[in-house]
């Protein structure tokens, strides 16, 4: 089996059923249903007490309106500039894709309302964190819906994938921006007009995203401007409303509070924007890796060239294969 034959296989086994069950009553369907959002197979980490409340809670509300089990990630809808593949989608995207429509299988083939499964975009930050040009991120965008497209013609009829965006829940990029300075204001006060300290974490987060720009590093306090920033956003009034419902789960690709964390593959849980999709060969077999730009320089890989019909982009012409 090559890389081509390997790819549809994973494809084609979304169509697959694996046949429904009868439940007794709607508890006994809930049940089911948290336990497959909650399958070991596909979660890297232990979500916490108050948040598998929520999630058997979401499922709950969502059964008695007869609505789909509605689930969100939260993401940046650009590729990181340090990668080749940059701007557009690669095959980490369309990876995570099926891995995340694999683990949200078993709900579409018992639960008819089945599933929608919501990518959150963030692209509208980016422009003023990382000094990614916003036609970076819009070919980005137009490539991860086309992307969107091809997989549906996959997927149960009862699952789908949507893309939505952080701006537009604003009605301008100027009432955007004036939220941010609002809640930058507001951190300035509370940390007395002083930046705080920054973590190694923070520091070397910066580093790797951050594009920047001719003698910006020429301020000693680029990071922690642009820390502030990026900590202004997340505190935006028209961002987490939309995902912290009552209905929703949250899930994301590593560990964190009020989340459930699923990775990107069976093998990664790198960020799929922020690395790239390849298939490692183990025990004989492919199976389907995002490795970040510092796993990159530390491993074995070759380019086969591959080609699918309705996979169209310059990043799907061929694909790394690491040994």
């Amino acid at each position: 089996m090559d890389a081509k034959e390997y790819i549809l296989s994973q494809l084609n086994s979304l169509r697959s059923s694996g046949g429904s069950q009868k439940f007794e009553n709607q508890a006994a369907l809930v049940d089911f249903l948290f336990k497959a959002v909650m399958s070991k197979k596909f979660r890297k980490y232990s979500a916490t007490t108050e948040y598998q409340q929520h999630i058997r809670s979401a499922i709950a509300m969502n059964v008695k309106g007869n609505e789909p089990i509605k689930v969100a990630i939260i993401f940046g809808c650009y590729k990181l500039w340090r990668l080749e593949e940059s701007p557009e989608p690669d095959w980490a995207e369309l990876f995570s894709m099926i891995y995340y429509a694999s683990w949200l299988k078993p709900i579409a083939e018992n639960y008819k309302p089945g599933v929608w499964f919501d990518f959150y975009s963030d692209d509208v930050i980016v422009k003023y964190i990382d000094n990614i040009p916003r036609a970076d991120t819009e070919k980005y965008r137009e490539i991860f819906k086309q992307l969107l497209n091809f997989i549906k013609q996959y997927l149960p009829n009862n699952m789908k994938f949507t893309l939505n965006r952080v701006g537009d829940q604003y009605a301008s990029e100027e009432d955007f921006l004036a939220d941010v300075e609002a809640q930058k204001k507001k951190l300035l006060e509370k940390y007395n007009g002083k930046f705080p300290p920054l973590t190694p974490e923070q520091k070397a987060t910066l580093d790797l995203n951050v594009r920047l720009d001719p003698g910006q590093d020429k301020d000693p306090e680029w990071r922690e401007k642009i820390q502030l920033m990026h900590d202004s956003y997340m505190l935006v009034t028209k961002r987490r409303p939309y995902y912290r419902t009552p209905d929703k789960i949250v899930a994301i690709t590593k560990q964190a509070d009020n989340t459930i964390a699923v990775g990107t593959t069976k093998t990664s849980i790198a960020k799929f924007w922020a690395g790239v999709g390849a298939l490692k060969i183990q025990d004989g077999a492919f199976i389907e890796t995002v490795p970040t730009p510092s796993q990159l320089v530390s491993v074995n890989f070759h380019w086969e060239p591959i080609a699918i019909d309705g996979l169209d982009g310059k990043n799907f012409k061929k694909i790394r294969i690491m040994t």
